[in-house]
């Protein structure tokens, strides 16, 4: 099940993905598939669609205060609640490689979903974990960061991407 990352221009970054219905092997292989491929590109969360599969499923990953990183699923995840606090900070995407836009969100969200075996979660979060769920919820949405900043920062983002599109050959 070798995916690669899907980038900026693939129409199915712009899909909103579906639920997910059936909790079975294969989902448990997708999460894991997932983590595997945010792992090895250094990320920190990952949309299925982002790797060409329009379901809602999401994984995240943040280091603990203790040091330890904690890696987990979400399928199905909604936003519930999000705090009147907000705080506009620098975001990438492995789908916008070398791209960095600024983009306000809430530091707080409180999202529900399931675990890949379709059991409950109610996940509250604040600070990078809550930006992580808010950026990936997103693309599940088929919403992106250029999406989410200022026009003048969108419009400057796409230059730099043109250039280095251009310099690639």
């Amino acid at each position: 099940m070798a995916h690669e990352i899907r980038t900026f221009g693939d129409p199915v970054l712009k899909s909103r993905a579906t639920p997910v219905k059936e909790f079975d092997d294969s989902l448990q292989k997708l999460a894991e598939e997932m983590l595997k491929i945010m792992r090895e590109n250094d990320g920190v969360g990952l949309a299925a669609n982002q790797i060409g599969r329009l379901k809602r499923i999401l994984v995240a990953a943040y280091e603990e205060e203790n040091g330890e990183t904690v890696e987990f699923a979400v399928v199905n995840p909604k936003i519930e609640e999000r705090s009147e606090e907000t705080d506009k900070l620098e975001e990438g995407c492995l789908s916008l490689p070398g791209t960095r836009v600024d983009v306000e969100r809430p530091t707080a969200v409180t999202i529900t979903g399931q675990n890949p075996s379709g059991e409950p979660l109610r996940v509250e979060a604040e600070g990078l974990l809550a930006r992580i769920f808010q950026h990936e919820i997103d693309h599940l949405d088929g919403v992106l960061i250029l999406d989410r900043t200022d026009r003048e920062s969108r419009k400057q983002a796409m230059r730099e991407m043109r250039e280095r599109n251009l310099a690639r050959g």
